[in-house]
């Protein structure tokens, strides 16, 4: 595991420069260390290599919001991102597959949270498959997966994969199974890894149609993005000289 500028990498079996991999990013918005966020993103990110075609042929991109927090309230002030900032979404955007995992505040995901997407251009995650997943003290606020991640997702025109994955407080440390889930059927159930039985078979089946949607996708070559990702060289990305800037507002007449 590295850390670089806000940004932690984990590279797969394949590697970064390995052909036919594909690309897994997980963004967290964790604002803690250690975080149930991030304890939960980890878990997901497992059960997706398990599943992926060629086990282990995934490149693994880890983005912890907390550490870009500054970076994305500059863009929303500027609408111009920092570099650490634009590497984050250029993973995100050339992602063959995302993990977006949020805590719940308000009943809803986080204000960093939803800012990060904000930056990201609407189109860039049309047909991205996405796992959307939360954390919270209790299991009362788990419809936030349904009446905000989802939607949010659905705007943005990526494929939400059917089971969402919410993780309450009691939920870590529990090792019995509950509602007629089985142990012992070949799906890891957690008890000792302290997760309840429950939400580790959630856990295995949210990874297993994350990954059978990347296996669908076409390989893409290694550096190219999505919409608004690596590589593009758009228009949009020449800096026009301030004083032209100015002169455009001028009023004529």
């Amino acid at each position: 595991m590295t850390y670089a500028n806000g940004v932690s990498g984990v590279d797969g079996v394949g590697g970064l420069d390995g052909e036919g991999s594909r690309r897994l990013t997980v963004v967290t918005a964790g604002l803690s260390r250690p975080s149930s966020t991030r304890l939960l993103s980890d878990r997901l990110t497992e059960a997706v290599r398990r599943h992926v075609a060629g086990e282990g042929d995934v490149e693994v991109r880890v983005i912890e919001l907390r550490d870009l927090a500054n970076d994305i309230a500059h863009n929303m002030l500027t609408g111009f991102p920092a570099p650490d900032l634009r590497d984050a979404v250029d993973a995100v955007t050339g992602a063959d597959g995302l993990i977006a995992v949020t805590p719940v505040f308000s009943g809803s995901y986080s204000g960093l949270f939803k800012s990060f997407f904000d930056v990201i251009d609407k189109d860039a995650l049309a047909g991205t498959p996405v796992l959307a997943a939360a954390t919270g003290g209790t299991a009362r606020h788990s419809l936030v997966l349904e009446h905000a991640m989802r939607p949010l997702f659905a705007y943005l025109r990526a494929i939400v994969v059917p089971t969402a994955v919410y993780a309450a407080s009691e939920d870590w440390g529990a090792t019995a199974t509950r509602n007629g889930d089985r142990t012992g059927d070949g799906i890891d159930d957690g008890s000792r890894d302290g997760i309840d039985g429950t939400l580790a078979a959630r856990i295995d089946r949210a990874g297993a149609e994350l990954a059978a949607l990347m296996d669908a996708r076409p390989f893409r070559p290694v550096g190219e993005a999505g919409a608004t990702g690596a590589g593009d060289e758009t228009d949009d990305d020449a800096v026009v000289p301030f004083a032209e800037q100015l002169a455009a507002l001028t009023v004529r007449g």
